[in-house]
């Protein structure tokens, strides 16, 4: 309950001499600070030979996935809630990016809102770039590892692992997606 807690409390104390709306500053304190700082923090002592390390990264590793799941799924509920957003509003694709500088690598994630186009597109459709794969899809409370016969449903959240080198061109190519379906190359969109 406690790490519940913690993480908005400080990012509020943090925002208050910045003067912005009560809401706002409630909105801020829920999204929280996320990404890679603590797994990468987390490989210092793995890196050091300390007994133990490995496990303390993998609880690290999955509890900040979690939490950016669970949080990250609840920001358009609490927007609207705080009223700062209403659902008729156009939506975008999402792309999060968390780096992983010690690995050269990124971690993505990917929300499927209810009018993208990559609903109902299989994997093996999304065609990522050579260095970057979806690891991770988490549906109706529960993840799964998807393999090339996995559907996108709306709704769907996914992480994906990249490349740094590969970062822009799988972004691009899930943005194309989205807004044209996996013929998005066909119909002219880059994604850009």
């Amino acid at each position: 309950m406690v790490l519940v807690l913690a993480r908005p409390a400080s990012v509020l104390v943090s925002m208050l001499p910045f003067r912005l709306p009560w809401r706002e500053q409630v909105f801020l304190s829920w999204a929280g600070l996320r990404g890679a700082v603590p797994i990468v923090l987390a490989t210092i002592p793995l890196a050091q030979g300390v007994p133990g390390a490995q496990r303390l990264l993998d609880a690290v590793f999955v509890i900040v996935i979690v939490f950016t799941l669970v949080q990250g799924a609840l920001l358009g509920p609490v927007a609207r809630l705080l009223g700062l957003s209403s659902a008729s509003e156009p939506q975008e694709i999402e792309v999060d990016a968390a780096p992983l500088d010690e690995l050269g690598a990124v971690l993505l994630q990917v929300s499927i809102h209810g009018d993208s186009r990559l609903h109902g597109v299989y994997l093996r459709e999304l065609r990522l770039p050579k260095g970057a794969g979806v690891s991770l899809v988490v549906r109706d409370g529960s993840s799964f590892t998807p393999d090339s016969r996995t559907r996108l449903q709306a709704g769907d959240r996914m992480l994906i692992i990249t490349t740094t080198q590969a970062q822009a061109a799988a972004e691009r190519r899930i943005r194309a997606v989205d807004r044209a379906g996996p013929l998005a190359k066909w119909k002219g969109e880059s994604g850009d």
